[in-house]
């Protein structure tokens, strides 16, 4: 719907990752520092924490105070211990070797800066040696370079802000509305103690006083006041002009804020200041991004109506310069009650904390030392993976039972998750707490009927309440007193009983069954008013310890990352945690192919931040009737991404809306996406171990071929499927398609591609380009089931593509609860030998609740050339033409076992001809 209407942490598996990269042979021996016992180097005022060989923690407290509980971000502090060595050198660097990175800081120079901290690692192939701290977007200043004012340290009230031109770096610094607004940098590399030019490139127009006038601004440096910058008005607020002060400095590092002080008049906007030699020109030009100028990917808050395609990501992780700093600086501490505390000051003295990853270019070990550090993305229920169907209309309760589920049952199309839109509320249809009888007269009857059709029903809620809601007086009371905003009330999720408030307005319906809340529009003035915090990011929080407390697996259903885009603030509190809770809701998107192409390459670009779970609106928000192949073009995007939900405007997104061939590819494609849930499942398992999502682009595997950084329009489902949607018009289309390196079958026509290559693919409405890499196991349910959740998995088959040796884990649990991070899960190991022609399938590994203990196995082994002689299953003997079958034309023999125990290990053979 349009947003303009109206603990557990780290697991084992991840652990064992580490540990395994920490069996190296050892660097030699070098003197020790002083060690805490947790990997971590103390050398002064800075304190080096070893992750893993290619992630490391500086920390840097001027008053000798570090920071060991967690943060909101960096929730895990428990690491494995990491083979790394440590020396004092000649020229008086502390050095700290790992197999992977060289960490060099210069000793007693102060807080971290270009020129007293580098890294040396390994990028495709060649020693390189950078500078973490080097840029200004990096949290890094350095004398005669540009500080940049949205990277520095912002108070009282001061943002991040995009809206005017003409700024450098990612924005400016907003907001000096109120007597201690400022912006705080350290700066490094100051040659000698003397008097020194400190520029602010500024702009100063109208403000909300209405005014046009001199403005003023005090500088403080080390903490002694240095003087008052004059900021004359510059002509509009996309006008930029400097103002210097003469500022007295010491050599080495200076701290320099710039605020607003009792006497000021603030209210101008801060691009970015300097300290230079007096008489010295302004540095011009961009800082370099926390991760050199190669980023791969990024991440968006909502693709709501883009002004243009592409959107500006923000960045994640991943560069192809091979390395990034995550700046924790700002971020709150996270309580052990799942509250949080601001950081403390350290007495006004200079504190860093950031994380360094040098990965170079084996991006998926950014990706699990990303988790390493700031917990596994989230693993959402196994329902979840499968069709989710909503609309922006005023359906009944009898449009429900009598129209929309009988369609979705007589046209055989699978459905697990029942959205509904905002009509439901009353007495407002957008931030009303109550059913509308009108449309549901027996709320608690038609959830039970949800319940009995194996739906999981979700409501889209916003977050503020009318006065004249029959909840209000009590949310109002709980709360202390709520807040007026535009005639509605919001909360203050950081204030512990207004958020109790909150979620008490959630209970009546989750008594009746509701499974999960769809928040639309965060945050209707509702807010967090902690510092350092954004809505978002808290809210997404709280929605998945609420869900946990009440006994099923927790996750926000939301937009993300606030900290960068709406809300303002440079502390980077959002994409890093919500990976760990949240589904994204990328927004009120156009119908358009142009979107279509986007998101065929956006939750790809996400991985940036290790987000798996990402859910676009299928068909697009807007548009009524979409042209029959812009629709099935879009359900065959849906069925291979992370979560297939069909949703719009009031707009058709139902097979049986289309014409024959749209409906029959459409319908087929959700049946498939159905019966990919145990594969996708497990994809989405191997996220939560590991830090690599399941929607994953190619350079993640294929790092040194340049193809795989230039077709973003491809990716990888899993490592073994390749999925290439098809973005342009016609009811028959031809897509360049770009075949890693090795054999790779097409999963509808069997047809096989040899890379590297770039190869042309048609494909009429029935099919898109999904191959199957040579060993690649793609693990399906074998019967057609209305949901999920309707019959055990006890039939799967196993495509598997033939000329290489092949392995996968079907991983099973519960699916709804989280007693699978208690171990309570089972997997079963398949593994494919080659030259024997030999499908191995262990017995499952654990157990948990509901576990099936027989199943029957089909195999559909792609690319063979020609039949067997014959086929075992654990030294049976199966019937040609009964219990198998060989295609000479596609190269396809497909056998099906009987049903086997699941506890017993099962072998299938096939035998070569003569």
């Amino acid at each position: 719907m349009s947003s303009s209407r109206s603990r557990p942490w780290w697991r084992a598996a991840l652990a064992a990752v580490l540990l395994s990269a920490c069996l190296s042979p050892l660097l030699p021996a070098a003197p020790a520092a002083a060690d805490d016992g947790t990997n971590a180097v103390v050398d002064g005022s800075a304190r080096f924490e070893v992750i893993s060989p290619t992630l490391i923690r500086l920390e840097y407290a001027g008053d000798g105070h570090f920071e060991d509980r967690p943060t909101f971000n960096a929730v895990n502090r428990a690491h494995p211990q990491v083979a790394y060595t440590t020396t004092v050198t000649a020229d008086g660097y502390r050095e700290i070797r790992t197999a992977d990175v060289v960490l060099r800081y210069r000793r007693g120079s102060g807080p971290f800066t270009a020129d007293n901290t580098t890294a040396q690692l390994s990028v495709a192939g060649q020693s390189v040696t950078v500078h973490p701290y080097g840029g200004a977007s990096a949290g890094g200043c350095s004398f005669g370079a540009l500080c940049e004012g949205e990277a520095a340290q912002l108070t009282t009230g001061v943002t991040v802000a995009t809206d005017h031109t003409g700024f450098t770096g990612t924005g400016f610094a907003a907001g000096f509305e109120q007597t201690g607004a400022s912006v705080t940098a350290t700066v490094g590399g100051v040659p000698a103690a003397g008097t020194y030019s400190l520029t602010v490139r500024y702009a100063n127009a109208a403000g909300s006083d209405g005014q046009t006038t001199n403005r003023t601004l005090t500088a403080t440096v080390n903490g002694a006041a240095a003087g008052t910058f004059t900021l004359p008005p510059t002509g509009g607020w996309d006008t930029w002009k400097t103002a210097t002060l003469a500022v007295p400095l010491t050599a080495g590092s200076d701290t320099v804020q710039i605020g607003r002080a009792a006497t000021d008049n603030g209210r101008v906007n801060i691009d970015s200041f300097a300290l230079l030699n007096p008489g010295a020109t302004y540095p011009g030009g961009s800082a370099t991004p926390p991760g050199g100028t190669a980023q791969l990917g990024g991440w968006y808050r909502g693709l709501d109506n883009p002004a243009a395609l592409p959107v500006p990501l923000h960045p994640g992780v991943l560069s192809r310069d091979g390395w990034y700093l995550l700046d924790d600086t700002k971020t709150p501490i996270q309580n052990t009650d799942g509250t949080i505390a601001q950081r403390p000051a350290h007495g006004g003295l200079p504190y860093q904390d950031g994380y360094f990853f040098g990965y170079g270019h084996d991006y998926k070990q950014a990706l699990t030392d990303l988790a390493a550090a700031t917990g596994p993305t989230a693993l959402l229920p196994r329902w979840a993976y499968g069709v989710w169907y909503s609309r922006y209309y005023a359906y009944t309760d009898a449009d429900y039972r009598n129209t929309l589920l009988p369609a979705f049952r007589s046209d055989n199309v699978p459905l697990d998750a029942l959205v509904i839109d905002t009509d439901y509320k009353s007495p407002s249809t957008w931030d009303g707490w109550n059913w509308n009888t009108g449309l549901f007269p027996d709320p608690t009857g038609f959830m039970n009927w949800t319940r009995t059709q194996g739906l999981q029903v979700a409501l889209n809620i916003h977050a503020s309440i009318g006065g004249n809601d029959p909840k209000f007086a009590a949310a109002n009371a709980t709360a202390g007193g709520l807040a007026q905003s535009g005639g509605n009330y919001v909360f203050d999720w950081s204030n512990p009983q207004q958020a109790k408030a909150y979620f008490d307005l959630h209970s009546s319906f989750e008594q009746q069954g509701v499974r999960e809340w769809w928040l639309d529009w965060c945050c209707d003035a509702s807010q967090v008013s902690a510092p350092n915090m954004t809505p978002d990011a808290w809210i997404n929080q709280l929605y998945k310890q609420h869900d946990d407390a009440r006994g099923v697996r927790g996750f926000a259903f939301s937009r993300m990352g606030a900290s960068y885009q709406n809300y303002g603030g440079s502390y980077p509190a959002g994409p890093w945690a919500e990976r760990r809770n949240t589904l994204q809701f990328t927004g009120d998107t156009p119908a358009s192919w142009d979107m279509l192409v986007y998101e065929a390459r956006f939750t790809a670009d996400e991985a940036a931040i290790g987000l798996s779970n990402v859910s676009d609106d299928i068909g697009s928000f807007h548009g009524g009737h979409l042209p029959d192949d812009l629709y099935a073009r879009w359900v065959q995007l849906g069925t291979f991404q992370p979560v297939d939900r069909l949703h719009s405007d009031h707009g058709d997104r139902l097979p049986w809306n289309y014409g024959a061939a749209a409906n029959a590819s459409a319908a087929s494609f959700l049946r498939l996406r159905e019966a990919l849930v145990p594969y996708t499942y497990a994809l989405a398992r191997q996220a939560y171990d590991t830090g690599v999502p399941i929607v994953r682009p190619l350079y993640l595997d294929y790092p040194a071929s340049d193809a795989a950084y230039t077709n973003p329009g491809e990716y990888l489902y899993g490592d073994d499927v390749l999925v290439r949607p098809v973005t342009t018009a016609g009811t028959s289309a031809t897509s360049g398609v770009w075949i890693p390196p090795g054999s790779w079958t097409d999963y509808f026509t069997n047809t096989t591609y040899t890379g590297p290559a770039t190869v042309q693919i048609t494909n009429d409405l029935s099919t898109m380009p999904v191959l199957i890499r040579s060993g690649g196991i793609l693990a399906t349910r074998t019967d057609q089931v209305d949901n999920a959740a309707q019959r055990p998995l006890d039939q799967v088959t196993l495509d598997i593509g033939a000329g290489a040796d092949g392995a996968f884990s079907l991983y099973e649990d519960a699916g709804d609860t989280n007693a699978f991070a208690a171990g309570q899960s089972a997997r079963t190991a398949i593994t494919y030998d080659n030259a024997a022609a030999t499908v191995h399938i262990a017995a499952a590994q654990g157990s948990y609740s509901g576990q099936v203990t027989a199943r029957s196995w089909t195999v559909r082994l792609r690319n063979r050339a020609a039949a067997p002689s014959s086929v075992t299953v654990d030294g049976r003997v199966l019937t040609a033409g009964t219990d198998w079958s060989y295609n000479a034309t596609t190269r396809q023999l497909t056998l099906r076992t009987a049903s086997l125990p699941t506890n017993a290990a099962h072998t299938v053979v096939v035998r070569a001809t003569g």
